[in-house]
C-alpha cells in the first residue's frame, strides 16, 4: 500500500475528481485519513469539509453519489486523483461540473 502524505498542518489531502467514463474533471475536494479509508471501504467518494470540519458522503444529501472506480497518486504521494462514476451533478450548484464557467464568469 502507498503512503499518502497528508499535509501535517492540518492532515488533509486535496483530491481532484475526474468522470471515469467521460475524462471530464469534475471537482476538487479534500480528504482525511478517514474519509479515505471510508472511501475505499465502501466504494462511495467521502471528503472532509474544511468549512464544517466534517466528513461528508457525496450524494448523501442530493442522491448525487460518487462510485469510485480507481484511486490514484500523485509522483509526491500528496495528491489524489478519483476516477468515479458520477450519478446527478457534482457541482452544489447543479452543474455536471464544478468547472462550468471560464474566467470571465461565462458559463461553458
Amino acid at each position: 500500500m502507498i503512503r499518502v502524505n497528508f499535509d501535517k498542518g492540518n492532515g488533509l489531502v486535496p483530491v481532484i475528481v475526474q468522470d471515469v467514463q467521460t475524462g471530464a474533471v469534475l471537482m476538487l475536494a479534500y480528504m482525511n485519513e478517514e474519509s479515505l479509508r471510508m472511501t475505499m471501504d465502501t466504494g462511495r467518494a467521502t471528503y472532509y469539509s474544511r468549512s464544517r470540519q466534517e466528513l461528508w458522503i457525496k450524494g448523501e444529501t442530493s442522491g448525487h453519489y460518487q462510485y469510485v472506480k480507481d484511486i490514484r497518486i500523485d509522483c509526491d504521494e500528496d495528491t489524489i486523483l478519483l476516477l468515479v462514476e458520477q450519478v446527478g451533478a457534482a457541482c452544489h450548484t447543479g452543474h455536471t461540473s464544478c468547472f462550468y464557467r471560464n474566467m470571465e464568469g461565462e458559463e461553458i
